[in-house]
């Protein structure tokens, strides 16, 4: 077996503080509760702790080691093989302990080695589902209804969610006799000790049916497809995630189902741009349209329309299309369409086109 020093990962020589800080370090990695938790290698470490924290089982330890409670540590009243536990200070090494979920050190000895009473198991609520979902820019101003198809976990339809065979009968669970808990014993480096734990036949309840589910073998769960409609309201913005209650995992039997959550990505636009409410977009138009004026038809969210160009427009001069942009998610407002325009300067020119412009540049347009 490994040296309890090598256990608690000090030298023979370690001060007491120093076994005292690695035994709390130990102690609360490999706590069962904790994830990651190993309950073996937690009460080797309790073994070494209870033996180098005591100068005379230590001073024995390292003179006869394992064995050296042949030479006179035997068991005895308020002892429980051959140790002691009245001078040893579970709330100190356990200060700051574990949080109220992990349990402190007292739940500790009551999941091991027993001493306490076996709670029913709490009813274990579905997890939580998350997907997501592309729409385009026009269904994010205009809202849209999504059907997606998740393979999930769902009450199974032919027992309820209960376990039992339709019409079949409760009895009393066999294991337990009803109490919906098993008791064990333990044998260990402390002696030989109890353990009440919950039922894993009727996972506490005392009663099970006389015959399992033929769909779902009596978990009162089974894994389907579902297809699942999604509304998805006008105005939502990119990444914006949708809380759907009640369509995640099933829950445990009885227990609340888990819930949905669609997060939603709106796709690129050709044309249109999103700037909070707004939808941006741009015109190009010919100098002589900028300069004398007239009227273009441009493109929004609804179709198109015509929009009138004064005389003497500036490049990079924007317009306001009043109500044409995205609406307020879950309001009445709405926001504008603002149409930047862009005067393209006119390229491969010809012959006669330069002498036009040649006589406007004479007389300094």
């Amino acid at each position: 077996m490994a040296d309890y020093y090598n256990i608690l990962g000090v030298s023979k020589g370690a001060s007491d503080d120093e076994i005292k800080r690695a035994y709390r370090k130990l102690a609360h990695q490999y706590h069962p509760d904790k994830s990651g938790g190993d309950e073996k290698k937690f009460k080797e470490i309790n073994e070494a702790y209870q033996v180098l924290s005591d100068k005379s089982k230590r001073q024995q330890y390292d003179q006869f080691g394992r064995t050296f409670e042949q030479g006179g540590f035997s068991g005895g009243s308020g002892q429980a093989g051959g140790w002691d536990f009245g001078n040893f200070d579970f709330g100190d090494i356990f200060s700051g302990g574990f949080s109220s979920q992990g349990g402190g050190f007292e739940d500790i000895f009551s999941d091991i080695f027993g001493g306490g009473t076996a709670r029913r198991r709490r009813k274990t609520r579905g997890r939580d589902i998350q997907v997501d979902v592309e729409i385009s820019f026009e269904e994010m101003v205009r809202g849209a209804e999504k059907n997606i198809n998740l393979y999930k976990t769902v009450v199974c339809d032919r027992c309820q969610g209960s376990g039992g065979e339709p019409g079949a009968d409760i009895k009393t669970c066999p294991t337990c006799k009803g109490s919906g808990q098993i008791q064990t014993t333990r044998r260990s480096f402390f002696g030989s000790f109890s353990q009440v734990s919950i039922c894993p036949e009727c996972q506490g309840e005392g009663q099970v049916y006389a015959k399992k589910c033929a769909k779902c073998g009596g978990d009162g769960q089974v894994k389907e497809e579902k297809e699942i409609q999604i509304d998805i309201p006008a105005g939502i913005a990119d990444g914006q995630t949708i809380s759907v209650q009640g369509q995640g995992e099933a829950g445990g039997k009885g227990a609340q189902p888990g819930d949905l959550y669609v997060n939603v990505h709106i796709s690129r636009h050709p044309k249109f741009i999103r700037k909070g409410n707004d939808i941006l977009s741009t015109e190009y138009i010919s100098f002589s349209l900028a300069t004398l004026g007239g009227k273009i038809e441009i493109e929004t969210i609804e179709g198109n329309l015509i929009l009138k160009i004064p005389a003497g427009t500036q490049s990079g001069e924007i317009f306001r299309i009043k109500g044409k942009g995205v609406p307020e998610l879950h309001g009445r407002n709405r926001g504008n369409q603002m149409v930047k325009i862009i005067v393209r300067t006119p390229k491969n020119l010809s012959r006669d086109q330069k002498r036009l412009v040649e006589d406007l540049k004479n007389e300094g347009i």
